[in-house]
């Protein structure tokens, strides 16, 4: 069942007890529409979006926290994962005072 067609038949405050007596009520209804189950292939289709989706949020986090560390030593650095990759070489100088020894690896 869809949450929107029980939401109606939760009787007071949101908890999992009310929420199960609502899903039961709605379930007796004639007219309760139900939402079809996904095939498997449609299931590990979108496990594979959702696994992809993290990762891109876990490489965009690295990359922000990346260019913060950067700034606080001098260096600003372009938005973009591409930018950023092209400016890298350029902020790896060793003898730049700004990167400490183990920063300059």
């Amino acid at each position: 069942m869809s949450p929107e067609y029980v939401r109606p038949y939760v009787k007071a405050n949101k908890n999992d007890d009310r929420d199960a007596e609502a899903i039961a009520e709605a379930a007796t209804r004639p007219t309760m529409r139900f939402v079809p189950v996904k095939s498997e292939a449609k299931s590990e289709i979108q496990a594979l979006h959702r696994a992809r989706s993290r990762l891109v949020a876990e490489r965009t986090a690295l990359i922000n926290h990346l260019r913060a560390l950067l700034l606080e030593r001098g260096f600003v650095a372009a938005q973009g994962r591409k930018r950023l990759e092209a400016q890298l070489e350029v902020f790896a100088d060793e003898d730049d005072p700004r990167l400490s020894p183990p920063c300059a690896c």
